[in-house]
Order: structure tokens, then C-alpha cells, then sequence
């Protein structure tokens, strides 16, 4: 029997509800963000304000740089550009919502935001994994095959690798996505958390999450342990042929050249860890939240700022950048 759709309005969460077919179905989240006084919460906003748009300009900067200038017209600087790009995209998905959560104290997003928001994050979380085990495997070419490196990096197969990366990244978590789309959520409707997260949606759901929870484990698998066991092994090489160079100063020079994407590396996937396998027992919301926010919206800003530091390149393009400006 066909049931005429209803709405329902719940005056306490003031959210929207629909009844379909006997059941209720949830057609908006409410983000609670962090529930504190409204003067921290202030703070809290300039706070990412300025992290937020030094994030953009820091990043800007390195694409800018890179598609400027000649020296830098290199495989390992074409693919920071594109880490830049990933990081962008990003701190947009997430910070600007964040926001009015802060300044609202909650906020209320659809279920098709809700979503989207998930998918733009899972896709360029992903992203960036994959292309991190790349520019690892570019380390290990430049440092244990320097004579043919020119010949294995060219230009196009950077493209191909970096469009490549894309692709795994958005398709892989579609089906992952989709899966979500068509849960049902007839309970709470309250996310405790920053933003639509994998673990805080499905906690919502009515629905059997068995299958959810398997294609987590099998894309945990794909996009996190494969690029991993990449990276650790693309570094054992490089560490091993670094201690076959006889003089220091050639050892020096081997690891500066990789030193910047380990420390990136090394930041990415500890702080990833600590949200998703590290076991929560014992961790309260509020920790979970912030080490989410060091997680999605700090590591964005972090990365330009490890590349300017602690590559000569990058800070010879800004001071010539800087030179041309002020004349």
C-alpha cells in the first residue's frame, strides 16, 4: 500500500523528517561541532580563519611557483603542485562549513550535502595517499637510479600517474559512497561531530552496516596499506643506498633531496592512524575532534610551509617571485 509522503517536523532538533512507506527517514544532519562557550568558539574561528587562508595562499603559491617558474619544472615539483591542488580542495570541503558551525553553534546540513561533503573528503584523503606512494617511488628512482631517471620521469607519464591517482581516488570511494546513500537513517539525527565523517554517519544508521563495514576494510586495504607498503619499501631502498654513499656530504645531499616528503609522509599517515585504526577506547569526543581538526585542516597548511622551509628551490623561486614584484 502506497502511504501519500508526509512531512514531520521535530521541534526539538528542528530538523526535517519524511514518511515514506512507514518508516521515517532523516532528510538533514545537525553538525554539533564543539559545544563550548560562545567566547571559545570565537576564538576557534579566527583562529582557522587565519590557518584556512594561510592554507590557500600557501598552496596557491606552490602552484603558482611551480607552473611559473622553469627550475621547477621537474616530476617531484609537479607533484607537490598537485598535492597543493588536493589540499585546496580539501580545506574548502571542510573549513568553510565549519564555520557557521562555530559561529551558529551547530549547524544543519542536508542529507545530499551531508553526503557530498563525505564523498569530497574520502576522494581527496584517498588522492593524496595514492599520490604519496608516487612521489615516494620518484624519491626511490631519483636517489637508486639516478642515470635513468630523466628517461623513467618524464613529463608525460607524471600526468598519466597524477590522473591515475585521481581516478583510483573518486571511483574507488563511489562505491563506498553509493552503499552509504542508500542506508536508511530513521533514529537520531544529531552527528557529534565537525563534519559528515565515515564512523559518526554510519553510528546513525538504521540500517545493517555489515557490507559498509566490509567495503571500509576493503578500501582501508586498497587505499591506505598498498600505498604504505609502497612508501616503506621505496624508502628502505633509498635508506639503503644512501649508506652505500662513501662521502657525508653526498649522503647529506641524497636525503635533503627526499627529507621534506618523509616529513610530509610521516605527519599524513600518523595523524590518519590516529583517527581511524588507533582504537578510540578511553578517547573522549572532544579529542576525537581535535585530532580530526589536525588531521583536515592543519596538515593542509603544513605541507606548503615543509616545502618552503626545506627546499632551496621552492625559496629561490619566492625571493626572484618577491624581487619582481617589488620592481
Amino acid at each position: 500500500m502506497n502511504i501519500k509522503d508526509k512531512e514531520i517536523f521535530d521541534h526539538d532538533s528542528s530538523l526535517l523528517y519524511t514518511q515514506k512507506d512507514n518508516l521515517t527517514e532523516v532528510s538533514e544532519f545537525f553538525l554539533l561541532g564543539f559545544q563550548t562557550s560562545q567566547d571559545i568558539r570565537i576564538s576557534l574561528f579566527f583562529f582557522l580563519l587565519v590557518v584556512y587562508c594561510g592554507t590557500i595562499c600557501g598552496n596557491l603559491l606552490i602552484i603558482t611557483l611551480v607552473s611559473t617558474s622553469k627550475n621547477l619544472h621537474t616530476p617531484m615539483y609537479f607533484f607537490i603542485s598537485q598535492l597543493s591542488t588536493s589540499d585546496i580542495l580539501l580545506s574548502t570541503d571542510i573549513v568553510p562549513n565549519l564555520f557557521h558551525i562555530l559561529l551558529n553553534n551547530g549547524e544543519t546540513m542536508t542529507f545530499i550535502g551531508c553526503i557530498t561533503q563525505l564523498y569530497l573528503f574520502c576522494a581527496t584523503e584517498s588522492y593524496e595517499c595514492f599520490l604519496l606512494a608516487v612521489m615516494s617511488y620518484d624519491r626511490y628512482v631519483a636517489i637508486c637510479n639516478p642515470l635513468h631517471y630523466s628517461s623513467i620521469m618524464i613529463s608525460g607519464h607524471c600526468r598519466t600517474l597524477s590522473i591515475l591517482c585521481w581516478l583510483l581516488g573518486f571511483f574507488i570511494v563511489l562505491t563506498y559512497i553509493i552503499k552509504t546513500a542508500k542506508l536508511n537513517f530513521c533514529g537520531p539525527n544529531i552527528i557529534d561531530h565537525l563534519f559528515c565523517d565515515i564512523i559518526p554517519l554510519l553510528e546513525l544508521s538504521c540500517s545493517d552496516t555489515f557490507i559498509i563495514h566490509l567495503v571500509l576494510y576493503i578500501m582501508g586495504v586498497l587505499i591506505v596499506i598498498i600505498p604504505t607498503i609502497i612508501i616503506v619499501l621505496s624508502y628502505t631502498y633509498i635508506v639503503l643506498a644512501i649508506l652505500r654513499i662513501s662521502s657525508n656530504t653526498g649522503r647529506q645531499k641524497a636525503f635533503s633531496t627526499c627529507s621534506s616528503h618523509l616529513i610530509v609522509v610521516s605527519i599524513f599517515f600518523w595523524t590518519m592512524f590516529g583517527v581511524y585504526v588507533v582504537p578510540t577506547k578511553g578517547r573522549t569526543l572532544t579529542m576525537s575532534k581535535i585530532i580530526s581538526l589536525l588531521y583536515t585542516v592543519l596538515t593542509p597548511l603544513v605541507n606548503p610551509i615543509i616545502y618552503s622551509l626545506r627546499n632551496k628551490d621552492i625559496s629561490k623561486a619566492v625571493q626572484k617571485c618577491h624581487k619582481q614584484v617589488i620592481w
